[in-house]
C-alpha cells in the first residue's frame, strides 16, 4: 500500500512539473510575442516619424539621436533609405530632363542659354515681349547622381535676390552676380536695363569687367559712403513711377506693357555688395521699403552678402567654401554648382560691345513714326486715372508726357520759331493714337494769326478730321472773348461733372467712371496756343478769364479736364500778378530753347539747348525734374495728316461714327443760312443779328413778342456790315411766319442799299410773305398811314396783323419826315410793338437815334441793338450807368438786349451770300 502512495505521488509531481513545463513555455512564448510586437509598434512609429519628418530633418532632430543608436530600429531606417535611394532613382530617369525643358522655356535665349551663345552679342528685346521669367546660374546635382539639371532663378519683376558666400566662396559669389548681370544685359536692347552697384569696401565698386558700361549711363558705381543717396535715387524712382506712370489703373509696368504692348521705363537693377555686416539702421529700413516696392516699378536688388529681412519676393543663393551652394529655388537637398566664372577679356568685350550699341541708338534720331503705338494698339489705352503718350527722346528712347492729379496742367514757352506748333502738333497725335475718342476730347484754340489746328477740322483739300477733337478755333487773336468762352464751358462741364460725382457720392472723374461705367466721361485736354493774348487788355474779358483760369486749374484736375497752355513768354502776363495759385497747378513744365520764366528762376537748362529740343519737367520746373528730349518733326506730310486720315477711318468714317468738331475761324463770317436754321422755333419769332462767340457757335437773335420795345436798330456810320446785320434779321424774321402771316415794308434811304433792299425783297418775297418798297419821298406818308394803324391796334378797330418796318439809313429821313413824320415815327418805336408792328432799323449815328428817342419816345423804345463802328464813349447814352469798354473790329458788332443781357456782348456780323 505505501508503495502504491509513493507511486502515485510520482506521478503526481511528474504532472506537476509537466504543468509547470507547459506553463513556463506558454509564458515564454506570450512574452516573445509582447516582446515582437512592441518592437513592431516601435518600427512603425518611427517609420511614420521618418516619413513624415522626412529622414534628413529627423536626422538634425537632437531628439531622435536615440532613436538613430537603437540597433533593434535599423530596420525602418534601412527601409527609408531604400525607399530614397529608388525615388531618386525613378526621378533622375526622367525628371531632370522635364525640369531642363521647363527652364529653357522660361530662360530663352541668354536668359538660359550656355555662354558661348550670347557672349559678345547684343540684344534686341525691348521689353514688350514676354521677358524671360528665370535667368539660369548654373546646374544642380542630387548627391553625385547624374545627370545633372539646370538651376535658375527669377529676377526682373519677379523677385530680388540675395546672396551669401563665405570667405572662400566670396570670388565665386562675384562671378556669379557678374555672370547673371551679362545675361540680362545682352537680352535686352541696350537701354532697357540700367545697373547700380554699390560695395561697402571698394570705391570703385565691384564687378570691373563691366565698367565699359559706364561711358552710357548703363552703368553708375556708388561711393561706399553714399548708400543713402543710392536708396533715396531709387525711392524717387519708385514714386515718380507710380505718380507719373501708373496713372490708368494698372498695378505695375509690367501689367502697363501687357495692356500697352511696350514698355516705357527701363529696368533698375541695383547691385549691393557688402561684408556680412548688418547696415545702418536707417538705411535697413529705407532698403526694406524699396524691396517692398520695387519690383512694380521695374527696380530690382541683388544682394551680396548684405543681410536683410523684408517682405518682399526673393530668392536665395548660398556659395560655400568648396565653390559649390544651394540655392531657395531648389532646396537644401540640391548642390547648386555655379556657372565657371567667365573670362575677364571676354566680360570687357561684351560690355563693350553692348555699350558701342548704345551710343548708336541714344545718337539715333527718333523720328515721329517711332513715338506711335504699333496700329494694332491704336486707341488700346484707358485714361481713367490720367494720360501718358510719349513727346520726344531721351538717349533714343521715349520720354512720356503725362496729365493726371499730381501733374493735372501743363504750361509750354518758348519764343517764336523754338517750335512750340511742332511739340503741341507731337503731344495731340501721340495722345490720340493711345486713346480712343471716349477716352479723350480736344478743345484747341490757336490765338496767333495761324491754321496750326485748323488740320483737324474739315477744309477743302482734306475733309477729314480729328476724331477726338470737339473744338477747333483759329485765328482769333481779336477775338478774346472765345478764349473767355472756351473757359466758361470748361467751368461748367467741371461744375456738371462734380454734380454727377456728388450724385454718385463720389468726388474724382477716376471714380465716377467706376460708379457710372455705362456713361461716357472723356477726359478733356483744352489746349492753347498763345494764351497771353487772352489776358493782354485791362478789361473785364481779362478780370473774367483769370477767374475762371484759376477755378479750373484749382478744380478741373479731379474732374478731368487739364490745361495745356503755351506762350512765349508767360512773365510779362500782368493779369497774373499776385496770383501765384494759377502757375501752381501747372505742375507739367515744358521749355523749348531760350524759354523764359517757364521754369523756375535758378533752373537755365533752357539756354544751352538746341534746335528741336526740350526740357520736360514735371516737377513744377525744379531743376531735379528735367528731362532733356528731343522732340520729332511733326510738320512733314505723311506724319499728322497721315494719323489724322487713319483715326478718322477708325473712328470718324462709320454712319454712327464721331462727329466733325466745331470749327471757329475768326477770319471768317458764318453764313446767315446756317445761322437761320439753328434758330429755336418756339416761343415768339426772333430776328437774327449774327453769331455769338461761344462754343456752341449758337445764334444771337433778337426775340420779337407783342411787347413795349421790341424794336432793333443797327448803329453804324459805314453801310456794308450794318446791311448785312439789318438783312439778316429781317430775312429771319419772314421766314418764322407761316405764308402770308407778316407784312414786311422795306425802306431803302440811300443809293447803297437799294441793291442790298432789292435782295431782301426777294428773300422775303421766297418766304411767301408780302413785301412792299418804299422810297425815301415815298416814307413819310408810309409811316404816317402805320401810326394811324398802330392806334386803331391800341383802341382795338384794327386787327393785330404783324408788320416789320426796315429802315435803311433810318437818319436819312430826318429831312423828309418833318415834325409830323418825327411824331409818327416816336409813335411807332413807341407804341407800335405791342400791337406787332416792329421796326428794324439803321442809324448812321448814336446822336442822330438819340435825337429821334426824345420828347414822346425814349432810349427803352429801342430794346435791342448792335453796335458796328461805333465807340464805347458814344454808346453811353443808350445803357446809362454802364461803363462800356469797347473798340470797333471788323466783322464784329456790340450786341445788347435788354430782356436778355445785363451787359452787352460781341457777335459776329452773318454774311448773307448762298452757298456755293
Amino acid at each position: 500500500m505505501a508503495q502504491g502512495r509513493g507511486r502515485r505521488q510520482e506521478r503526481i509531481s511528474e504532472a506537476f512539473e509537466a504543468l509547470c513545463a507547459a506553463v513556463a513555455r506558454a509564458l515564454g512564448a506570450a512574452e516573445g510575442a509582447r516582446d515582437a510586437a512592441v518592437r513592431a509598434h516601435a518600427e512603425a512609429m518611427v517609420e511614420s516619424w521618418l516619413r513624415a519628418q522626412g529622414l534628413d530633418a529627423a536626422q538634425a532632430d537632437p531628439e531622435m539621436t536615440r532613436v538613430f543608436a537603437n540597433p533593434h530600429l535599423a530596420g525602418p531606417l534601412e527601409r527609408m533609405r531604400a525607399d530614397r535611394t529608388a525615388a531618386f532613382r525613378r526621378w533622375l530617369a526622367s525628371q531632370p530632363d522635364l525640369l531642363a525643358d521647363i527652364v529653357a522655356d522660361a530662360a530663352p535665349d541668354a536668359a538660359g542659354r550656355p555662354p558661348a551663345h550670347w557672349l559678345g552679342q547684343v540684344g534686341k528685346a525691348d521689353g514688350s515681349e514676354p521677358i524671360p521669367g528665370l535667368w539660369s546660374i548654373g546646374t544642380g546635382r542630387i548627391g553625385s547622381a547624374e545627370p545633372a539639371f539646370p538651376v535658375a532663378v527669377p529676377l526682373l519683376d519677379e523677385s530680388h535676390l540675395q546672396i551669401t558666400s563665405t570667405h572662400d566662396g566670396r570670388e565665386r559669389a562675384e562671378g556669379l552676380v557678374e555672370s547673371l548681370l551679362l545675361r540680362v544685359m545682352t537680352h535686352f536692347r541696350p537701354g532697357m536695363v540700367q545697373l547700380h552697384v554699390w560695395d561697402v569696401g571698394q570705391f570703385t565698386g565691384a564687378l570691373p569687367g563691366l565698367y565699359p558700361l559706364t561711358r552710357t549711363g548703363l552703368l553708375t558705381v556708388h561711393d561706399p559712403a553714399r548708400l543713402a543717396q543710392l536708396l533715396e535715387g531709387l525711392s524717387d524712382r519708385i514714386r515718380r513711377v507710380h505718380t507719373r506712370v501708373l496713372v490708368d489703373g494698372h498695378p505695375s509696368l509690367r501689367a502697363l506693357a501687357q495692356a500697352t504692348g511696350e514698355r516705357t521705363e527701363p529696368w533698375i537693377v541695383a547691385v549691393l555688395v557688402g561684408n556680412r555686416q548688418a547696415l545702418k539702421e536707417d538705411d535697413h529700413r529705407q532698403l526694406q521699403r524699396v524691396a517692398r516696392g520695387g519690383l512694380a516699378c521695374g527696380v530690382q536688388l541683388v544682394l551680396l552678402d548684405v543681410p536683410m529681412t523684408v517682405n518682399a519676393p526673393v530668392e536665395t543663393v548660398h556659395v560655400g567654401d568648396d565653390g559649390t551652394g544651394s540655392s531657395s529655388m531648389t532646396g537644401r537637398y540640391v548642390t547648386v554648382h555655379p556657372d565657371p566664372p567667365l573670362a575677364a577679356a571676354d566680360v570687357t568685350r561684351a560690355a563693350h560691345a553692348i555699350a558701342d550699341e548704345h551710343e548708336r541708338l541714344r545718337s539715333r534720331i527718333g523720328t515721329f513714326a517711332d513715338l506711335l503705338p504699333p496700329q494694332g494698339q491704336w486707341g488700346q489705352q484707358n485714361s481713367i486715372s490720367g494720360l501718358s503718350a510719349p513727346v520726344g527722346f531721351s538717349d533714343g528712347k521715349p520720354v512720356q508726357m503725362i496729365l493726371a492729379d499730381s501733374s493735372p496742367h501743363a504750361l509750354i514757352g518758348g519764343p517764336s520759331g523754338s517750335g512750340k506748333t511742332n511739340l503741341l502738333l507731337t503731344m495731340i497725335s501721340s495722345m490720340a493714337t493711345r486713346y480712343s475718342p471716349d477716352e479723350l476730347e480736344f478743345y484747341l484754340l490757336d490765338f496767333k494769326e495761324g491754321v496750326s489746328f485748323a488740320q483737324f477740322a474739315p477744309g477743302r483739300r482734306d475733309p477729314t478730321w480729328l476724331p477726338h477733337a470737339r473744338l477747333v478755333g483759329v485765328n482769333i487773336n481779336t477775338d478774346r472773348e472765345f478764349g473767355l468762352a472756351l473757359l466758361q464751358f470748361l467751368a461748367d462741364e467741371m461744375r456738371r461733372r462734380a454734380e454727377a460725382a456728388k450724385s454718385h457720392e463720389v468726388t474724382k472723374l477716376e471714380e465716377l467712371r467706376r460708379e457710372a461705367p455705362d456713361e461716357r466721361w472723356p477726359r478733356i485736354v483744352a489746349v492753347i496756343d498763345e494764351f497771353q493774348y487772352l489776358f493782354s487788355e485791362r478789361d473785364a474779358v481779362t478780370r473774367a478769364a483769370t477767374l475762371l483760369l484759376e477755378d479750373v486749374a484749382r478744380r478741373g484736375r479731379s474732374q478731368g479736364i487739364h490745361l495745356v497752355l503755351a506762350s512765349q513768354d508767360v512773365s510779362g502776363i500782368e493779369a497774373f500778378w499776385g496770383r501765384p495759385a494759377i502757375f501752381e497747378q501747372f505742375v507739367l513744365r515744358i521749355a523749348l530753347p531760350r524759354a523764359r520764366r517757364v521754369l523756375v528762376e535758378l533752373n537755365d537748362a533752357t539756354l544751352d539747348l538746341p534746335r528741336w529740343h526740350a526740357v520736360l519737367n514735371h516737377e513744377s520746373g525744379i531743376k531735379h525734374g528735367n528731362e532733356i528730349v528731343r522732340i520729332p518733326d511733326a510738320t512733314a506730310r505723311g506724319s499728322v495728316n497721315e494719323v489724322q486720315r487713319l483715326l478718322h477711318e477708325r473712328y470718324a468714317s462709320q454712319p454712327d461714327g464721331a462727329s466733325e468738331p466745331r470749327l471757329f475761324d475768326g477770319s471768317r463770317s458764318p453764313r446767315f443760312i446756317d445761322l437761320a436754321a439753328d434758330l429755336p422755333r418756339d416761343g415768339a419769332p426772333k430776328a437774327l443779328v449774327g453769331q455769338c462767340i461761344d462754343v456752341a457757335g449758337s445764334a444771337a437773335a433778337v426775340g420779337l413778342p407783342d411787347a413795349p420795345g421790341r424794336n432793333v436798330g443797327v448803329l453804324a456810320s459805314v453801310g456794308q456790315a450794318a446791311m448785312q446785320v439789318l438783312g439778316a434779321a429781317a430775312g429771319s424774321l419772314a421766314g418764322q411766319f407761316p405764308p402770308g402771316d407778316v407784312d414786311v415794308v422795306i425802306a431803302p434811304l440811300v443809293a447803297e442799299a437799294v441793291e442790298p433792299a432789292a435782295q431782301l425783297a426777294e428773300v422775303v418775297a421766297a418766304a411767301g410773305q408780302p413785301v412792299e418798297t418804299v422810297s425815301l419821298n415815298r416814307l413819310r406818308a408810309r409811316i404816317e398811314a402805320m401810326a394811324r394803324d398802330v392806334t386803331d391796334r391800341l383802341s382795338g378797330a384794327a386787327p393785330r396783323r404783324p408788320v416789320a418796318l426796315v429802315l435803311y439809313a433810318a437818319d436819312a429821313a430826318d429831312t423828309v419826315l418833318e415834325r409830323d413824320g418825327t411824331e409818327a415815327m416816336r409813335k411807332l418805336m413807341r407804341f407800335g410793338p405791342e400791337t406787332g408792328v416792329h421796326v428794324l432799323g439803321w442809324w448812321r449815328s448814336v446822336p442822330r437815334l438819340r435825337a429821334l428817342l426824345m420828347m414822346s419816345a425814349s432810349i427803352d423804345d429801342l430794346g435791342a441793338w448792335v453796335a458796328l463802328d461805333v465807340q464805347g464813349s458814344e454808346l453811353q447814352a443808350l445803357v446809362p450807368g454802364m461803363l462800356l469798354n469797347w473798340s470797333s473790329r471788323a466783322g464784329r458788332g456790340l450786341f445788347f438786349d435788354r430782356a436778355q443781357h445785363s451787359i452787352p456782348e460781341v457777335v459776329i456780323v452773318p454774311s448773307l451770300e448762298e452757298p456755293s
